[in-house]
Formats: C-alpha cells, sequence, structure tokens
C-alpha cells in the first residue's frame, strides 16, 4: 500500500503514554493526548482504527505491555493501521537508537510514526531533524533523572522517607509540610518489629532447642508457626536473607543501592544513608552477618567445615589475617611431619608474609590444653558468663512483662467482645448492621493476634535457652566436656573444639583464642538438658575474651613455646 496516496483513507492507531501518575495530572494528561490524537486524525482524515493507552511506564526501554502490543500488531502482515500518531517522539521512546530501531521496523511494514507537535516530513531534512529531536529528548530526560536522583539522595540523608514500601518492621508516618509537598519518615511497626527480632534471635542463637539456625531452618520454623509475611503469605528464603541482611534494622537504610537500568550494584560512595530508629542491636546485627557468610558455600569451601584437621577453617595468621593451612613434608629420618603454616607465605613466600610455621601437634596440643586447663574450669565459666546471664535474665523478665500485657490484651477483648454479644442477645444492637459487623471484626483480629503472640512469647519462656545456670550445672558440664574433647588413643574431637573456639590467631610468640558467649552458654544449656553439646562450626564473633591477656597462650613470658 502507498502510504502518500490522496485517493487512499489512511488507517492511524494513537498511542498515548505517561510515565507517571503526576504526569497525568501536571503534564499532558492521557485524556489530553487522546484529544488532542483524535482532533489530528479527524484533520488529516485518518481513520482511527485503535488506541494503545500505556498509564505509568517509562520511555527509557521497551518493557511496556501496550507498546509491545502496538509494536507487534503494526509488523504483521497485513499491518491493521498504516500511521501511528503520538503526541511526540518522547512519548514513543526516549532512547534515540531505539527510537530509530522501532521506527524503521515499522516502516517496513508499510506503518509510519507521526508526531502531532512535531511535524516532520520523510526526505532527508526531516529525517535528520527526527534524529536531534530524538537526541535532545534522551539528553533531557538523562539530565531530569539525574536531578531527581539527586533530590532524592538528599531527601534521604536529611532522614526522609522517598516512596515505595518500606521493610518489615517500620511503617511510614507524616514528618512535617513543607508548602504542599508532605514531607514522610519511618518509625518502628509494634505489630511486626518483633517477628523481625525473632528471626535475628533464631539466627544468633536459636529457638533455645538447637543452635543458631540458617536460613532455611529459620524459613521452615517461620511458616511452621504460622508466623506470616506483612501481607500475610508465606515466608521464602531470598526474603527472609534480604531481612537479615538488611542494615536498615541497625538504624542505616541505604537507598540508591543499585543502578536503576541494570540493576548494578553502584559503589558505597553513590550510596545515601538515611537514619531511622534502630530496631536491634549492632552486635546482634553483625553477629548474623559473620553466621551467613561463614554458611556460605561460595565463602566457605566444604573441606573447610568437613575436613579431618583440627583447626582448618578457624586458625588464621594474626600479622596477614591469612588462613593457617596444612602443609606436610619429609624428614631426614624418612618420616612425614604435618605442620600450619599461613596460606599468604605457602604462596608468596617469606615477601608475603613472614610468619612462623608450627608443628600440627604442638599447636593441636596448646589450644587443646588451653580450652581444658582455663576456659573449662568452672570458676572461668562462671565469670565469663556472669554479664550474659544477668543479660538473659533481664531480657526473660521483660518477656514475661509482655506475655502479662498480651495476656491482659486478650482478657479486655474478651469482655468488650462479650458485651457486645449481650448488647446483641438483649435486643439492644442489631447482628445485621455493618458498622457492628466490623466492629466485631476488628476485636477478633486484635484478640487472635495477641492470642499468637502471647503463645510464642509463652513457648520461648519454657525453651531450654531460658533455664537458669547453676554452679552445679556449670561444674557437671566442665568435667564432662573436658572429657569429651580428647578421644581414646590420642587426639581430639574436632566438634567439641570448635563449640568454644570460633576463631584462632597464630602469632609469632602468642596465641590467641577467641569465641562467643553466646554460643558458649548455648552449649552448656544444651548439655544440661541432656542434648548433645556439639553444634560444628559457627560464627567467629570475639566475646568471650573478657581481658586483654585472659586468651593468650602460652603467656608472654614463654613466648618461645612456639618455635618450630
Amino acid at each position: 500500500m502507498n502510504i502518500h496516496s490522496p485517493h487512499v483513507t489512511l488507517r492511524a492507531a494513537l498511542y498515548l503514554r505517561v510515565s507517571t501518575a503526576r504526569q497525568a495530572e501536571h503534564d499532558v494528561s492521557i485524556p489530553d493526548q487522546k484529544r488532542q490524537g483524535e482532533a489530528y486524525c479527524a484533520t488529516r482524515g485518518y481513520e482511527l482504527v485503535e488506541t494503545f493507552v500505556e498509564a505509568g511506564a517509562s520511555a527509557t526501554n521497551d518493557r511496556r505491555p501496550e507498546f509491545q502490543r502496538m509494536i507487534e500488531a503494526g509488523t504483521t502482515r497485513p499491518a491493521p493501521f498504516d500511521v501511528v500518531v503520538v503526541h511526540s517522539s518522547s512519548r514513543f521512546f526516549l532512547d534515540h537508537f531505539e527510537l530509530e530501531f522501532y521506527v524503521r521496523k515499522l516502516a517496513k511494514n508499510g506503518a509510519k510514526l507521526v508526531s502531532i507537535t512535531e511535524e516532520m516530513g520523510d526526505d532527508p531534512i526531516h529525517q535528520m531533524m527526527r534524529r536531534i529531536m530524538s537526541l535532545f529528548d534522551e539528553y533531557q530526560s538523562k539530565e531530569n533523572a539525574k536531578h531527581v536522583l539527586r533530590a532524592m539522595n538528599e531527601n534521604a540523608r536529611q532522614g526522609f522517607w522517598n516512596g515505595s514500601l518500606p521493610p518489615i518492621g517500620y511503617r511510614i508516618v507524616t514528618a512535617e509540610q513543607r508548602g504542599s509537598k508532605t514531607k514522610k519518615k519511618l518509625e518502628i511497626d509494634p505489630l511486626h518489629a518483633d517477628t523481625v527480632r525473632l528471626i535475628f534471635r533464631l539466627a544468633s542463637e536459636g529457638d533455645g532447642t538447637s543452635g543458631p539456625m540458617g536460613v532455611k531452618n529459620i524459613v521452615s520454623y517461620l511458616n511452621r508457626n504460622r508466623m506470616f509475611t506483612r501481607s500475610g503469605g508465606r515466608w521464602g528464603i531470598g526474603q527472609l536473607h534480604r531481612v537479615l541482611t538488611r542494615r536498615t534494622y541497625i538504624g542505616e537504610h541505604w537507598f540508591n543501592t543499585r543502578s536503576h537500568k541494570n540493576r548494578e550494584k553502584k559503589l558505597e560512595s553513590e550510596v545515601a544513608i538515611m537514619a531511622v530508629p534502630p530496631l536491634l542491636d549492632r552486635e546482634i546485627f553483625d553477629s548474623v552477618q559473620v553466621k551467613l557468610k561463614s554458611r556460605n558455600p561460595n565463602l566457605v569451601p566444604a573441606r573447610v567445615t568437613s575436613g579431618p584437621t583440627l583447626l582448618t577453617g578457624i586458625c588464621f595468621c594474626a600479622k596477614c589475617g591469612g588462613a593457617m593451612t596444612l602443609r606436610t613434608g619429609r624428614g631426614s629420618a624418612g618420616g612425614t611431619y604435618r605442620y600450619y603454616t599461613c596460606s599468604t607465605k605457602a604462596r608468596q613466600g617469606k615477601t608475603g608474609c613472614a610468619s612462623r610455621t608450627i608443628p600440627m601437634g604442638k599447636l593441636d596440643d596448646l589450644i587443646a590444653g588451653h580450652l581444658e586447663e582455663r576456659l573449662l574450669q568452672p570458676e572461668r565459666l562462671i565469670t565469663i558468663l556472669g554479664s550474659l546471664r544477668d543479660r538473659r535474665q533481664d531480657r526473660t523478665e521483660r518477656r514475661r512483662e509482655q506475655l502479662a500485657e498480651l495476656n491482659r490484651r486478650i482478657t479486655e477483648t474478651d469482655q468488650r467482645l462479650n458485651r457486645l454479644y449481650d448488647a446483641i442477645e438483649a435486643g439492644l444492637a442489631d447482628l445485621g448492621d455493618a458498622v457492628l459487623k466490623e466492629r466485631m471484626a476488628g476485636l477478633k483480629a486484635i484478640r487472635d493476634q495477641a492470642t499468637a503472640d502471647a503463645e510464642r512469647r509463652q513457648s520461648t519462656l519454657d525453651s531450654a535457652g531460658n533455664q537458669a545456670v547453676t554452679p552445679e550445672m556449670v561444674a557437671d558440664f566442665s568435667s564432662a566436656t573436658r572429657d569429651g574433647l580428647r578421644m581414646e588413643g590420642g587426639g581430639y574431637r574436632r566438634d567439641h573444639l570448635r563449640a568454644f573456639a570460633q576463631r584462632i590467631e597464630v602469632a609469632d610468640t602468642e596465641v590467641r583464642v577467641m569465641g562467643s558467649k553466646s554460643e558458649l552458654l548455648r552449649t552448656l544449656v544444651a548439655a544440661s538438658s541432656g542434648k548433645s553439646a556439639v553444634f560444628g562450626v559457627h560464627s567467629s564473633v570475639l566475646k568471650w575474651r573478657t581481658r586483654e591477656d585472659s586468651n593468650l597462650w602460652p603467656p608472654p613470658s614463654e613466648g618461645g613455646a612456639l618455635s618450630s
């Protein structure tokens, strides 16, 4: 078909688009574009056969349902229309090269793009003008995006929320009014904050009957106990991992972390940090991050957690931070000897790290002996766990207070419901009243939520994790664990050792043994409850070093003990 023939009525399709609801109100709205487009077709004698409406879609890419439907129709043979009418070429596409690509794609099938506000012909001059206009639109769009992003970054740095759904555990509240603009902030949402705290507690400590949980186990725990997401759905692994790694919960909401176009991670210098009320202690958050990294198969090879070497995966060079790895060699008498050496030194020689190598048996004996003779003595355990035990008792007391408040809320709600039931029975209220039905449904929802929260609080209080730690428990645990650390015939039980030592740093004259108070207390309680005291490798949070020299072995005066 010759679309330039004056004897043929051309069929036209309108393509109307705005990027956002705000543009629909303040820019060229859909109804206005439609009115101008219909008038344009009538003036030129076009037969309007179809209208494609794209509300709330950016023209920086082609991921637009109506746009794709129009292109698919325009490239079908025979094409259902001869011209595509737009208000301006920027309504069609902002990217110059993409615009030309789709213009040519339509033209190959006999369809032409026509702009109401940019009247252009098909001669070379008009084609050049169209390309210049397209380049200008593309430049203007990118400049506008840059200025908008700069304003949003500054808004976030001032502590104001830029929009979208906040992380679970927070809700949006009005902060102040600046002219016609309402500035908003985040505050802690009491309805879901406890769910977030529970997730982190399960990741850092467990539910009182087991050790710290991984992401999959936490997801199973939440779904099994009918603790749903904010929208009422079931938890997923990716969703929960995002909660566990979100810095918002320690008062630092990161804005502008990824590129809008390709979702690539931005440099930290480009990120705007928005201050929000912290929902968690930084100590708990950091502890969970270490645990997540220790369980990441991309960062911790399987051989580190399952190999036979006693200290593999937890032993590091104090000079450079490199892992201490096992090396073997042959002595002058033909025998094989095994020793730990810094991995940096093994790869690069003394220029990489000048640390010393240590016979495997000597270092294993030093670490196990230190745990047996110093850490696992009853008096030492009581001293280390004293402050942690006091904090846990305070937390248990707070939970009891929360439980009492929840039970009071349940009783009060039941009483209010009973009064409504009495009024209905006495004929003072109509059961069919919509307002009454809504009121009853709201009270039932409050009661059901409080009941579920109370059951969780009671379960937590009943768990072994809240069991009081007595001197008798500590003494029994100390004796049994020291005996269990050694295997018959020599050697040590690797898993027993790692329940108490999560990081070992080897220097020239000393060895630092570090571990987690929470892990130590959990192991003690689990063992005292008749459960296994062995839980494998956990975090390297450095907590039970209460004094600078309390875990140095040998003492500084015995610095020569580590010579190989």
